[in-house]
């Protein structure tokens, strides 16, 4: 099984994500993990990675997309994945979906887990009153600042996977195991049909 969750900052994809993987045997692929491990192994692709990062500026798409074709090849990823924190962009998402056919590969979901960004501020305003601020970017700007780039460069994502009759959507407002079982309703659905 191969497949992407996305939604905004605070709606759940972390928690639903470790479900799957322990449900499913399924292996987590996270971007910033994956550019950590290609610039500590040295590769080529790591190396040039290594040499953006030094100037400061955020790692090119060519260059993502190139670890993640990587990462695909190893044995690992053969019994299936979920995408973590990527695609983040349309053009991300029009090269995975190269990357996938170039490889014969199809995702069989993408899954949005929606969320409104009240309530999501309102449970980072809970979680900090209740935990005395103990994480430092739990707060309701930097929650603010994240939903803002969710908004303008994520969102189109689904629309992206909707127009191609691949997106599913689940209610992110509801209970940890009531998404987690809609999850599952979209996914089993997905790899019967």
């Amino acid at each position: 099984m191969r497949l992407i969750l996305i939604g905004p900052p605070g709606a759940g994809k972390g928690t639903q994500a470790q479900r799957l993987v322990e449900r499913h045997g399924l292996v987590q692929l996270s971007t910033g993990d994956m550019l950590r491990s290609a610039v500590k192994a040295g590769t080529p692709v790591g190396k040039r990675a290594q040499v953006i990062m030094d100037r400061g500026d955020l790692v090119p798409d060519d260059i993502m997309v190139e670890i993640i074709a990587d990462r695909l090849e190893q044995p690992d990823s053969a019994g299936g994945f979920i995408l973590d924190g990527f695609p983040r962009t349309v053009a991300q998402a029009e090269a995975l979906t190269r990357l996938l056919r170039d490889k014969g590969l199809k995702l069989d979901a993408v899954i949005e887990i929606a969320a409104n960004e009240d309530t999501l501020i309102s449970r980072i305003e809970k979680r900090a009153r209740e935990t005395g601020g103990a994480r430092a970017d739990d707060t309701v700007e930097t929650l603010k600042k994240r939903l803002k780039v969710y908004r303008e460069q994520t969102a189109p994502v689904a629309d992206y996977y909707r127009r191609q009759g691949a997106l599913r959507s689940v209610d992110g407002m509801k209970s940890m195991d009531e998404v987690t079982k809609a999850i599952e309703g979209h996914l089993s659905a997905a790899t019967t049909a």
